[in-house]
């Protein structure tokens, strides 16, 4: 109970406490200030909006009510012990003091609530959430920010609302080949006196530590710095190299703005091979160090054959994926439909989605560059129909225009893939006032440990239930 407590009470008052004195100082031993070219901050608010749409490897940044987060909470007994030492202080998981049990059905207390509230849906089915095997140690990917504190490097998740970097050892929802990549970055870091970023002073080299996990155990590391100049690069290099033998990749990638973006647009291979690969059922991918892909594969692959399934293909279906991303979910569909193509207005994805067909030998998928909302017009006039249209949003959910150039092409089945239940709820609302009845909603547990939760929703256009 005392767990609880502390727990809830930390995160009302917001933990508002500032980094450490040694981070807040920065790495005085060669502290290197970052090469900056002398702009206006107009041009940089600009160039900052540049780079957040040019990116297209989004942060695990999932948008939740931590308020109604909270208050749920309240009502539910601690049922196990964290296993984790800095859960509390750490702010990477909220729900260690639960059984894995009670976590499934605490997040479906949160979905049935958004569903119903938010989207008036109250006689729509919530299914029971579907877990993980193993809700540990499952995060394919590392993204830490590295500091120093009390004469020493330290990298880890950042306090609960806060900056504050908590020094972290081995964190049980990573999968150990990332945990042993960070303890050996961080050490060897430390020894060859690389300066490190303060964030305060906007001064030091390296700000963060990416690590990714693929197949095999082959591991990617990629250094976020402030300069292309790296002290000791090739010494680093062949350190990491002696101590972690899966490693197969090493980048740089160079983030020169004072913001929280992670990685910059420019990414220079150090050693090794430039992708890695990584595999969801049948399917195989190339994963460069930019580019998306599910954290968690072994529920990626449930979550899309829970959109398979939906989507009810016999093979003779067109199948519309309007956001399609990296093709990942358009290449499951294809297994399956006649023709499947993919949108995304992001065209550096889409080079990897016509890549990633190309390897996995899919010939019945066409991926195009453009916004959904004309994209998706355009193949109406060539005479394209929908039998189905797919979509897996960012957090914000899709925008009224965007739902009614779905409900315009007038598709059978929707099938909505969400990582944010209130934006789902929101636009199922919307979907229902343009001619489309949700079915059913089935969460899935992606991210255990934590309030995140996936859902994938199926609508039918609602001829289908004139006799209900």
């Amino acid at each position: 109970m005392e767990i609880r407590k502390k727990f809830i009470q930390d995160k009302k008052e917001g933990l508002a406490r500032k980094a450490t004195d040694g981070h807040k100082q920065g790495y005085k031993a060669g502290e290197h200030k970052a090469a900056q070219p002398a702009r206006s901050k107009g041009f940089e608010q600009r160039q900052d909006k540049r780079d957040l749409e040019k990116m297209y490897s989004p942060e695990d940044d999932y948008s939740v009510d931590v308020e109604k987060m909270q208050r749920l909470l309240e009502k539910m007994k601690p049922s196990a012990e964290p296993k984790c030492p800095l859960f509390g202080r750490c702010g990477g998981c909220q729900l260690q003091m639960l059984s894995y049990e009670d976590q499934l059905k605490f997040k479906r207390k949160a979905v049935v609530e958004d569903i119903h509230i938010i989207g008036g849906l109250a006689n729509t089915p919530v299914l029971p959430v579907i877990g993980a095997a193993n809700p540990w140690n499952y995060r394919n990917k590392t993204q830490m920010p590295v500091g120093f504190a009390k004469g020493r490097v330290i990298a880890g998740c950042y306090a609960r609302d806060t900056h504050s970097i908590i020094d972290t050892m081995d964190c049980p929802i990573q999968q150990e080949e990332n945990n042993e990549l960070l303890c050996a970055c961080r050490e060897i870091v430390e020894k060859l006196n690389i300066p490190i970023y303060n964030e305060d002073k906007h001064t030091g080299i390296l700000r963060h530590i990416v690590g990714r996990v693929g197949r095999n155990g082959e591991l990617m590391l990629v250094l976020v710095t402030t300069d292309v100049e790296l002290h000791n690069a090739k010494q680093l290099v062949n350190m990491l190299r002696k101590r972690l033998p899966k490693l197969v990749s090493v980048h740089q990638n160079i983030q020169t703005y004072h913001n929280s973006v992670v990685m910059g647009r420019e990414t220079r291979l150090l050693w090794g091979k430039n992708v890695i690969q990584a595999k969801l059922g049948p399917l195989h991918f190339t994963v460069s160090p930019r580019s998306f892909f599910q954290i968690n594969t072994a529920q990626a692959e449930v979550l899309y054959n829970t959109a398979l399934d939906f989507a009810q293909l016999t093979g003779k279906e067109t199948v519309i994926d309007a956001y399609c991303g990296t093709g990942t979910i358009s290449l499951y569909l294809a297994q399956k439909a006649r023709k499947v193509y993919g949108v995304e207005i992001v065209r550096p994805a889409i080079l990897d989605a016509k890549r990633n067909a190309e390897a996995n030998k899919i010939k019945n998928a066409e991926f195009i560059a453009g916004d959904a909302t004309r994209e998706l017009p355009k193949l109406l006039a060539k005479g394209v129909k929908a039998d189905v249209i797919v979509v897996d949003p960012p957090r914000a959910g899709c925008t009224p225009k965007v739902l009614q150039t779905f409900a315009e092409m007038k598709p059978e089945r929707i099938v909505y893939v969400s990582c944010n239940p209130e934006t789902l709820a929101r636009d199922l609302k919307l979907l229902g006032r343009m001619g489309y009845f949700t079915e059913k909603v089935q969460p899935v547990d992606m991210f255990p440990q934590t309030y995140h939760i996936e859902n994938v929703a199926l609508l039918s256009r609602v001829h289908k239930f004139k006799s209900r």
